[in-house]
C-alpha cells in the first residue's frame, strides 16, 4: 500500500516509517501537522492515511478535523486515526459520511503488530474498524432514539461487537453464539432501525452509525 503519514511525534513517526517499509509498504510521506497532511494527501493520493488527533498548533484536534476534511473533499477517502484519546466531539461526523474506509485505533491499546496492520488493510479496503473503547465511549456520548430502545440488550450487544468491526463468526465465537443466531439477531436489528436490503449500502456500517448518530 502507499501510505501517508501524519503524526507530531519524530519518534513514532519514524517507527511507523520503518515498520510499515519493512513490512513491503511504501510511506510516500510522512509529516508532523495538518497543514502538511492535506497537502501531502493531495500530492500523492496515498491508499490510506495514519493520522494522529493532536498535532501543531494546538494539540487539541487538528488531526480529526484534517481527517474530517479530506474526507468531505473526498468521500471513501481510506483514513486511520491512530492516537492515545478518544475524541467524541468530531469522531462521530467522521463516521457519519457512511462511505467506509475509515477507522480509529488508540495507541496503547494495539498489543500485536499484525493486529495494526489488519485494520490498516481493512480500512484500505473500505471497511470501518473501530477499537472497542472507542465504540464505548462514542456509545456513551450519544442520545439514545426510541427505534435503539427497542434493541434488547442482546442486540445491543451484538451491535456493539459489530462496530468493532466483528463478522457474524466472530460475534459467535465472542458470545457463545450458533453462526445462525447471530445472524438472527443482525436480521432482528436490520429491521428495528429501518434498513432494508439494499444494493448501493452497506447495512452494518449503517446499523453502527444509526446508533452513533443518534
Amino acid at each position: 500500500m502507499r501510505i501517508v503519514i501524519a503524526e507530531d511525534s519524530t519518534i513514532l513517526r519514524q517507527g511507523l516509517v520503518e515498520l510499515l517499509t519493512f513490512r513491503g509498504h511504501e510511506v510516500v510521506a510522512a509529516v508532523k501537522d495538518a497543514d502538511a497532511l492535506h497537502a501531502a494527501v493531495e500530492e500523492h493520493t496515498p491508499d490510506v492515511s495514519i493520522v494522529d488527533i493532536r498535532m501543531p498548533p494546538t494539540h487539541t484536534d487538528e488531526g480529526l478535523r484534517a481527517a474530517i476534511s479530506l474526507r468531505r473533499a473526498s468521500p471513501g477517502r481510506a483514513i486511520l486515526l491512530f492516537s492515545q484519546y478518544v475524541e467524541t466531539k468530531y469522531a462521530a461526523q467522521l463516521l457519519a459520511d457512511r462511505a467506509g474506509g475509515v477507522g480509529y485505533l488508540l495507541k496503547d491499546r494495539v498489543a500485536e503488530v499484525s493486529d495494526f496492520l489488519d485494520a490498516l488493510r481493512r480500512v484500505a479496503d473500505g471497511e470501518t474498524v473501530l477499537d472497542p473503547e472507542v465504540v464505548s465511549q462514542l456509545f456513551s456520548a450519544t442520545r439514545q432514539t426510541d427505534a435503539l430502545g427497542g434493541l434488547t440488550p442482546r442486540e445491543r450487544e451484538v451491535l456493539g461487537l459489530m462496530a468493532e468491526g466483528r463478522s457474524n463468526s466472530a460475534i459467535a465465537a465472542k458470545l457463545f453464539l450458533s453462526a445462525g443466531s447471530v445472524e438472527k439477531y443482525v436480521t432482528s436489528i436490520f429491521g428495528k432501525l429501518g434498513l432494508p436490503p439494499s444494493e448501493g449500502d452497506n447495512r452494518r456500517v449503517l446499523a453502527v452509525l444509526r446508533y452513533l448518530d443518534s
